[in-house]
């Protein structure tokens, strides 16, 4: 997993009266436990909320409550598991990250919308949008539209966040409907505390198994039960939502402390941007350290559906709001527009005219923007061309890196941990192309994706994840040579077996896959797959790749060690011109470095403590060999091979230099030798705790090499 939440579970088991003191995403766990889930599944390729990572490490406190909890091998899997909350007053929740997940899951999501649901029903969505997210850059809001589904967006404090999944459980088996809980990076991981209740043991579980199926055709989704479950949609869970969030009071309205200001104007928020617009007003001095603030506060903890009595009773009397909503199409100003002038309000809406249309809404960002809406709208004792000196004070440019060192700091792209093993192969792949020509590279998302930028600069298409080679169906067929897709084995079980493998060998296709195989879902935290190298007793440990490949049809296979570069490219060539028709499949096996490294710390850190001997392996370049042309970084891209000056004063080029953060995988060595270049590598092995015969072979060692050093060398070593 990417995290250990070993010992903050532990606040799990608090009882009533109790105050929890920690992160938001075990804040939502332990509300779960507080409205007896029956059951809990996510896809574990989901790194925003960490909640995965949280279950795991929470099992034996979800066994004792008798609750069912599943890694999914996909978010529609994930999804599809809340079908058993249709027929049974189950309470049921899964997690996945957003707006990716979202879209694989949607089919199983529509038809749960659709149908309805009898338990109450949570997804937890990690939103990951912004400067942080790694994805395409779309909202969720347009999902819970589209599907009629309500989206709870809490303001980011422990005891709001932990009261509106309690509440959403119960808004859902109010309303008949799946709810959407939105959790941004910074939401999932603010900290602070809240007063706990017991656990509650679901009313059915693994403990206490439901009695009798239900059958009800009404809840399936084909016609004409799907036209009545429209009809219902509309016309009994609308209103039944927003019935239940007014009465329950979810959304909250902070009132501005300052009565002339309060009559003119007010904001009107999503729950999630709460904090950054009343930091924003703090900054501005109207607001005070504890929020309380001079202009009033309407915060949608619910975004959909909005309730138009709660709209129409904040904005009465007002000139104008600012609606803060992030990211664009504008759904909730547009919607207040709507209801403000359906009940003959002319309060006036300000949001995307003062805010960006695009991009993440930071301290800076919504600053600024606060202060454009204020010079529009002057508001009643306001002094406002001093707080534009107050704005101008704190956005006033600082100095860059480059005033401050002399020189602008290089570019640093992101890329491959020091030893990945799909760095080799991707080394292999550039010098496939520069014997053979070059060829189209479908790419697909994970650790590889960084296959596309420099030093390697593949990966034509990037389309989803697992999708790699579904994209190179139409493309292939265009070229008079063959092309390739890379994809890893977390993606060939997500999406890549059924939309990628058994696709092309159904329809013969005549292309490359290259899988990596590296054990694990590595790009979101070494989660495991079901071909992963070590699994707990929960699991079952037989399922290859290689096994489920052959099953398919695939004739053409062959497993490389990845590290072995020559032995790589030469596969490459032989896939690339064989004669055999059909998908040609090249497995590239070595486990993903970082979790080796993980896994091998403890035990060498041991092992030394224990006195016993450990050899340790370590490359380097001999500068007095290196000619300083560095095609092997520009072949393997590796971050412990860099560059320094020599120590040769005739010597003007930097040379190469492998620094201490080498882990031993040998990928430079192989590298230069694949790439017939220069043999300034060199390999050496370091003993910890020796023994006899190490010291005896390194005295001889040193007493030949002694003997064959040149006198000059001896001289200058010596000055």
């Amino acid at each position: 997993m990417e995290r250990s939440f070993k010992a903050e579970v532990e606040l799990l088991k608090l009882g009533d009266g109790g105050t929890f003191h920690g992160e938001g995403i075990l804040a939502v766990t332990k509300a779960m436990l507080q409205s007896g889930v029956s059951y809990i599944g996510g896809y574990q390729g989901a790194p925003v909320s960490h909640m995965m990572d949280v279950l795991a490490d929470a099992r034996p406190i979800l066994d004792e409550l008798g609750i069912h909890v599943e890694t999914n091998a996909s978010e529609a899997g994930a999804a599809a598991m809340l079908g058993a909350s249709i027929n049974y007053p189950m309470r049921g929740t899964v997690t996945f990250k957003s707006t990716v997940g979202t879209n694989v899951a949607s089919d199983a999501l529509s038809n749960l919308a659709s149908a309805g649901v009898t338990g109450g029903v949570v997804v937890v969505l990690g939103e990951d949008y912004g400067e942080g997210a790694s994805i395409i850059q779309e909202r969720s809001h347009a999902f819970a539209m589209k599907s009629q589904m309500w989206l709870l967006d809490p303001r980011p404090n422990l005891p709001t966040i932990v009261k509106m999944v309690e509440k959403g459980f119960e808004l859902s088996e109010a309303s008949s409907t799946p709810v959407l809980l939105e959790l941004r990076i910074r939401a999932c991981h603010v900290h602070g505390s809240f007063e706990t209740k017991d656990n509650v043991a679901p009313r059915y579980s693994r403990k206490n198994p439901l009695p009798d199926p239900d059958f009800d055709f009404s809840k399936i989704c084909l016609p004409p039960a799907t036209y009545a479950q429209e009809k219902q949609k509309i016309e009994v869970r609308w209103p039944a939502a927003q019935a239940f969030i007014r009465e329950n009071k979810l959304n909250e309205v902070f009132a501005g402390s300052d009565a002339r200001i309060s009559a003119e104007t007010g904001i009107i928020v999503q729950g999630g941007m709460y904090n950054v617009v009343i930091r924003s007003l703090q900054q501005l001095g109207l607001a005070d350290a504890f929020g309380s603030s001079r202009i009033p506060i309407y915060v949608l903890n619910v975004t959909y559906p909005l309730i138009p009595e709660e709209v129409v009773e904040f904005c009465a009397g007002k000139r104008t709001v600012m609606m803060v909503e992030e990211s664009q199409p504008a759904f909730i100003e547009d919607a207040l527009n709507g209801i403000l002038r359906r009940a003959d309000l002319q309060t006036r809406v300000h949001g995307q005219d003062v805010l960006p249309l695009a991009g993440e809404f930071t301290g800076a960002v919504v600053l600024e923007g606060m202060m454009k809406f204020l010079e529009k709208v002057k508001p009643t004792g306001l002094d406002v061309p001093s707080l534009r000196g107050v704005v101008t004070r704190l956005t006033a440019p600082k100095a860059t890196a480059a005033e401050l060192f002399g020189e602008p700091l290089p570019v640093r792209v992101p890329g491959f941990c020091i030893g990945c093993p799909e760095r080799p192969v991707l080394s292999a792949l550039k010098l496939a192309a520069r014997d053979g020509g070059k060829f189209h590279v479908s790419g697909d998302i994970g650790c590889h994706t960084f296959s596309t930028l420099p030093p390697f600069n593949m990966g034509n298409t990037v389309l989803g994840y697992g999708l790699g080679l579904a994209s190179n169906s139409a493309v292939a067929p265009m070229f008079n040579q063959r092309s390739v897709t890379i994809m890893g084995d977390g993606g060939f079980w997500h999406n890549g077996l059924t939309s990628g493998v058994a696709n092309a060998v159904f329809n013969k296709d005549d292309g490359v896959l290259v899988i990596l195989e590296n054990g694990y879902t590595s790009a979101t935290g070494t989660q495991n797959i079901p071909s992963s190298p070590h699994h707990d007793p929960r699991r079952a440990n037989d399922m290859s790749i290689e096994k489920v490949l052959r099953s398919l049809g695939v004739t053409w296979l062959k497993r490389v060690h990845s590290y072995s570069v020559t032995d790589v490219a030469n596969t490459i060539k032989d896939a690339m011109t064989t004669a055999h028709a059909g998908l040609k499949v090249i497995i590239s096996d070595s486990e993903c470095q970082l979790e080796r490294q993980r896994r091998i710390r403890p035990q060498i850190a041991q092992a030394l403590k224990a006195g016993e001997r450990v050899v340790r392996t370590r490359f380097g370049v001999d500068e007095n060999l290196c000619t300083g042309d560095h095609s092997c970084i520009r072949l393997s891209g590796c971050p412990s091979l860099t560059v320094k000056p020599s120590s040769d004063p005739l010597k003007l080029d930097p040379v190469a230099h492998v620094n201490n953060g080498c882990v031993g995988c040998g990928l430079c060595g192989e590298v230069a030798h694949a790439a017939i270049l220069c043999p300034s590598f060199f390999r050496a092995d370091i003993v910890q705790n020796p023994g006899t015969w190490d010291r005896f072979i390194a005295r001889v060692r040193e007493t030949v090499i002694g003997w064959l050093q040149p006198r000059e060398s001896l001289a200058r070593t010596a000055s």
